[in-house]
């Protein structure tokens, strides 16, 4: 699939973020903003550093737990990105706000899905929105993403082929399981994060490589 779309989310530093570009990820992720469980939030001024440190063609998200627009939008200049992606129950007219401030930046709206495959979220409220995004949800842990949790991809597949607006997949995805996902669901794109984290919580460069690679190898 020459356009699929690779994000990896939870970068944490510099040499981490060239190295997943570096081995063909096209979107590097920055969890900043934190309300739920998570070892990877870093301040603003360490995700523009990181930021600034990547070749000019690699894009990068805001991937944020905040629910207030004013803040969203302050971070969102503050590092330049690419794309809000918004992991929180925000408010649709935060949202709005979001939008008239930010047009330019691309508004990444997250679909909640239990193990069962079942919807947690309602996606028909949710007006703004460019690039939908289904992640797992461990409720035992109040974690909304990097859970390392699969869920069903039957819901996955679905929502591609009925949603009007392109569809990113995450949700337990590993170099092992990552291309099966991608032949069965055809989306936009693939997130990573706990599938290719390192024993020391950075990100390890061999399953950065065999994750990259098994895009291109649907099995």
């Amino acid at each position: 699939m020459d356009n699929l779309n690779l994000q990896i989310a939870g970068i944490t530093n510099a040499n981490d973020a060239i190295m997943c570009a570096d081995a063909g990820f096209n979107i590097i992720g920055f969890l900043v903003g934190q309300k739920h469980e998570s070892n990877e939030f870093i301040t603003k001024e360490l995700a523009k550093e990181i930021k600034n440190a990547l070749p000019k063609n690699i894009k990068t998200t805001l991937i944020t737990h905040l629910e207030n627009a004013d803040e969203i939008i302050e971070i969102a200049k503050f590092i330049d990105v690419d794309f809000i992606q918004l992991h929180s129950y925000i408010k649709e007219s935060e949202v709005e706000k979001i939008k008239i401030a930010l047009p330019d930046k691309k508004l990444i709206r997250l679909i909640h899905i239990a193990q069962n495959g079942e919807i947690l979220n309602d996606i028909s409220k949710m007006k703004y929105v460019d690039i939908y995004f289904t992640d797992s949800i461990n409720k035992a842990t109040n974690q909304v993403g990097g859970t390392g949790l699969t869920h069903s991809l039957e819901t996955d597949k679905r929502l591609v082929e009925t949603l009007n607006k392109p569809v990113m997949i995450a949700g337990g995805l590993t170099p092992e399981n990552v291309a099966a996902a991608i032949k069965f669901c055809h989306p936009w794109g693939v997130d990573v994060n706990s599938g290719c984290r390192g024993a020391n919580g950075g990100r390890d460069k061999t399953k950065v490589k065999s994750f990259v690679e098994n895009t291109k190898h649907q099995i």
